[in-house]
């Protein structure tokens, strides 16, 4: 933002004295002018750009209303982070109570926030990582103090124009601790990567809830967004996972420093498992497993228990030196044997992976079009994020002009298969959309045969998503009893443009099954 007064002397206008809602001019402490009301933050404090005018130089004001004890926290916290000067921190320059008002001056940022930042799209990885190694960085310094923010939210992520990454508006409200601190660090990486934020909000500004399977849980960043690093995934994750004792700050600004530091994608892949999570025993007796290292562990138990099983078989048998010593087969249950994909050969037990599909397994469904809009579904499984099948623009309203009922994708996956998911890439936010399947094959394409489908395929899968805020739909209400071979995903409201008229497209689709 331009920086509107800075450097202007203030011999021109005198000190404006007043009580209440702050008024553009209006000069606080006979040194901070206001400029311009910039918003309102989460707890609904007021942030003005101001100028101060003894140092010439913009600064941030932000007012609370009343002052006095209901501002004391703020205050608190503006205190301490002023004692703990570091890069990724907003400098806080003066804390005020008037008791009818209340008001903390730090910093100007000339930038915008991470909230903002990702309206426009998500961060590619290595910009993610970027992020939150400044946010640890920041919050170390902060629990070095003995003290904790309280307010780590993609609202109070700010990036600079000069690309600088800083922390602002502290909190001291006592519900913060040094591990609520980190866990909201894995949610800020969690939103920089996939655009949703992993804790629920409320209010007008809240931010697009993460993507949740049928019991809540959330849904992984490789899950919503293609090339997001196995090594990323799982930090994140783990993070927010309550089962997995979060590391100190410093310890995860250290493990993100040498991520950030790398600055390539094949870094990521070959990065090993992460540091913090290979414990030392004798430092660290109490920390619970990360997932890796508890499925390590059950290998090796399983194992333990094969040999123990085997030896104790072995003593206990006839005493004939001869006989071979056998094992109980019902005493351990035995690994059926894997394919080369990672599923189990001959059933459908093993873990869910993705179904190749080629372009002649998609096709477009437009019983009441003009059919001119049929080309390119191909696009929407070649595995190319930047290519797409669109809409064509329509111009009367979201419901494709009142012209039909809506089109869909019918997606044919080859077989009778298991299917635990199918995630949607949208080009644009505000779609609406349905999937359903059905039992009927493939009638053609046809507006007869279009309409065969619409009018057989009327089992839900999932709940619909209307007007949807974000780019990617994952639906996870498939039965883990039934097969599936056509699965058709119907469109039925389109998102405004910004030339008035409506339209979507589709770049990519992605169905996980076994």
């Amino acid at each position: 933002m331009t920086q509107v007064g800075e450097g202007h002397q203030d011999a021109e206008s005198a000190p404006v004295m007043t009580f209440g809602a702050p008024t553009a001019g209006e000069v606080l402490a006979d040194r901070y002018r206001l400029e311009e009301h910039v918003n309102d933050d989460s707890a609904g404090r007021k942030v003005w750009r101001g100028v101060d005018v003894v140092l010439r130089r913009p600064v941030a004001v932000v007012l609370r209303y009343p002052g006095g004890e209901s501002a004391a926290e703020m205050l608190k916290a503006a205190v301490t982070a002023s004692r703990v000067v570091h890069p990724n921190l907003v400098g806080v320059y003066d804390a005020i109570d008037e008791e009818e008002r209340a008001y903390v001056v730090r910093e100007w940022v000339d930038g915008a926030s991470l909230r903002e930042h990702v309206a426009d799209g998500v961060f590619d990885p290595e910009r993610a990582t970027t992020v939150a190694h400044a946010i640890a960085s920041a919050v170390a310094a902060v629990h070095a103090t003995g003290m904790e923010h309280g307010n780590i939210h993609p609202g109070s992520v700010l990036i600079a124009n000069d690309g600088r990454v800083v922390l602002a508006d502290a909190r001291a409200d006592g519900d913060a601790t040094p591990e609520s601190d980190v866990r909201a660090i894995g949610g800020v990486l969690y939103f920089a990567l996939t655009s949703h934020w992993p804790h629920l909000e409320a209010g007008q500004r809240s931010l697009p809830d993460a993507v949740r399977d049928g019991t809540g849980a959330l849904a992984a960043p490789r899950q919503i967004r293609a090339g997001v690093p196995a090594v990323l995934d799982e930090l994140a994750m783990d993070l927010l996972d309550p089962q997995v004792t979060p590391p100190a700050a410093d310890t995860l600004a250290a493990e993100l420093a040498r991520l950030d530091n790398a600055g390539e994608e094949p870094f990521y892949e070959e990065a090993g498992p992460l540091r913090f999570a290979e414990e030392d025993p004798a430092t660290e007796p109490s920390r619970p497993p990360t997932r890796k290292i508890a499925m390590a562990l059950g290998a090796l138990l399983a194992i333990a228990v094969v040999g123990l099983l085997v030896a104790v078989n072995t003593l206990s048998g006839s005493g004939t030196p001869d006989e071979k010593p056998t094992v109980n087969p019902g005493a351990v249950a035995q690994a059926p044997s894997q394919d080369a994909t990672g599923g189990s050969a001959g059933d459908d037990t093993g873990p869910p992976k993705t179904i190749k599909l080629s372009a002649d397994q998609v096709r477009i469904v437009d019983p009441d079009g003009r059919r001119n809009e049929l080309d390119d579904a191909g696009h929407m499984v070649d595995g190319k994020p930047d290519t797409a099948w669109t809409t064509d623009r329509y111009v009367t309203d979201s419901h494709f002009g009142k012209l039909k009922r809506g089109m869909g994708v019918l997606i044919d996956l080859g077989q009778e298969r298991s299917v635990t998911s199918m995630r949607v890439e949208l080009t644009a936010t505000g779609t609406s959309a349905r999937l359903l399947t059905g039992t009927a094959a493939d009638p053609g394409s046809s507006k007869s045969g279009d309409n065969q489908v619409l009018n057989q395929y009327k089992t839900a899968i999932g709940d619909p998503f209307d007007d949807f805020d974000g780019t990617t739909m994952v639906f996870n209400g498939f039965s883990p009893d039934q097969k599936y071979r056509y699965l058709l995903l119907w469109i039925t409201d389109l998102p405004s443009t910004r030339d008035g008229g409506f339209k979507t497209g589709i770049s990519e689709i992605t169905v996980q099954g076994r």
